[in-house]
């Protein structure tokens, strides 16, 4: 058996353990650290091991490592602004009680939030604020299904929206007011379906919290920490353009600047009311296992992306199908397994068309889109996968097959769009 068989074996075992973890017993972030770091293993004893070490210090660690500091800065700000209760005062301005008007507001704040911050950040940041309009857990992740489509269908039209999109960005692939203009109406339909088809699904009201009489903070307190968190996550893209440093260095001084002003406001208080309401209780709400399993993941694909199974797979699909589209459409379904960064560096480097292209504008929205057909086909998905700890079956059973209809409504608007 050849290796390349080996390591795709092992990644389909860990991916099984992935799915069924409540299944046979044990947390998901325990398979995707063991297969990541297996996958690589295995590429050492079978490589040559310098080499090897070499590319995973060098390449896929600093990455990984970017990615996981940059979710630990966007999960530290929203913990300070849930601590301070912030959140609550979004939640006051929605008022109604109606599901469907609820899911509407929901979905579509999420959509043009994503735009302007990430997908990732957005789900998190969504996530705060159904947990402060709703109390039913199931009602809740039906609403959270709906973020999940919502961020991934927001970010996929926007340069900063999405990384997939920022890649192509950043390559010259496309340009920022080209990919709004030509990918916005395939994203908004993208949501649009699934969103008309679970309208018909849910029904009644929910009681919305607004009264201030149990708030700990007052009103100028919490509005302050929420307009300098969010601001912080709004600067992060500004401080990447001006300075070209990394994401998560611009996250990190957000984290930084938002700690300084919480502890301005602290100054004078008790020792006890500092620490109920400081940064070092946030920083303790920080879900870990949720950041072990994404180093296990990205590990992981890392290590099929060194293996050139990645590359290899898009090759094949070329040969095989030839048609562009097709083969764009493709690539956004194997992003709902694959991660999608690696399947589109491999169309980076598999086609040379000009800037602003309609592959690339396609390959943007499937590669953006499609991860929302399975939970951990995305960032968002995984992060309120650890948040909210919904279970992969229920996700594919509920809201898989929403966002697949979705994406396909999205991909045959940007076909037509570019035919006509």
């Amino acid at each position: 058996m050849s290796i390349e068989l080996i390591l795709i074996l092992l990644f389909v075992l860990g991916y099984i353990g992935i799915i069924f973890e409540h299944k046979l017993g044990f947390d998901k972030a325990a398979a995707a650290l063991i297969t990541g770091v297996g996958l690589w293993t295995l590429l050492v004893f079978n490589g040559d091991s310098t080499e090897i070490t070499q590319a995973f210090s060098h390449d896929i660690l600093p990455e990984i490592a970017g990615i996981l500091l940059f979710l630990l800065g966007a999960m530290t700000i929203v913990e300070i602004i849930d601590q301070y209760e912030g959140f609550h005062v979004i939640a006051s301005k929605i008022t109604t009680t109606n599901k469907r008007t609820l899911i509407w507001i929901i979905a579509w704040l999420a959509f043009f939030l994503s735009a302007v911050l990430d997908n990732l950040t957005t789900a998190i940041v969504m996530m705060s604020l159904l947990k402060k309009l709703i109390d039913d857990k199931e009602e809740r992740m039906l609403f959270a299904g709906i973020v999940i489509i919502a961020a991934n269908a927001g970010g996929a039209w926007s340069p900063m929206g999405d990384i997939t999109t920022t890649m192509l960005w950043i390559k010259g692939q496309i340009t920022a007011l080209s990919i709004m203009k030509e990918i916005f109406l395939a994203s908004a339909v993208c949501l649009l379906v699934p969103l008309i088809v679970i309208t018909f699904r849910i029904k009644g009201n929910i009681p919305t919290k607004t009264d201030d009489e149990d708030y700990q903070n007052p009103l100028w307190v919490r509005t302050t920490i929420l307009c300098v968190g969010l601001g912080a996550l709004v600067f992060v893209p500004i401080f990447k353009t001006i300075t070209h440093l990394p994401p998560f260095m611009g996250m990190l001084f957000g984290v930084g600047v938002l700690w300084l002003i919480a502890d301005l406001i602290n100054k004078g208080k008790d020792d006890l009311s500092k620490k109920e309401i400081s940064v070092y209780s946030a920083l303790s709400k920080i879900d870990i296992p949720s950041i072990l399993f994404f180093f296990g993941i990205l590990a992981a694909v890392g290590a099929l992306e060194k293996a050139g199974i990645l590359h290899h797979l898009a090759i094949a699909l070329d040969k095989t199908i030839g048609n562009h589209d097709i083969i764009i459409y493709c690539i956004g379904l194997l992003s709902a397994v694959i991660d999608n960064v690696p399947l589109v560096a491999a169309s980076q480097a598999m086609y040379t068309f000009p800037t602003d292209d309609h592959l690339w504008h396609f390959v943007a929205y499937c590669a953006g889109t499609g991860g929302s057909i399975l939970i951990i086909g995305s960032a968002a998905g995984v992060a309120v996968m650890g948040l909210e700890k919904i279970n992969f079956i229920w996700y594919a059973k509920k809201i898989g097959w929403l966002a697949f209809i979705g994406y396909t409504a999205g991909a045959l608007v940007s076909y037509a769009e570019s035919v006509l």
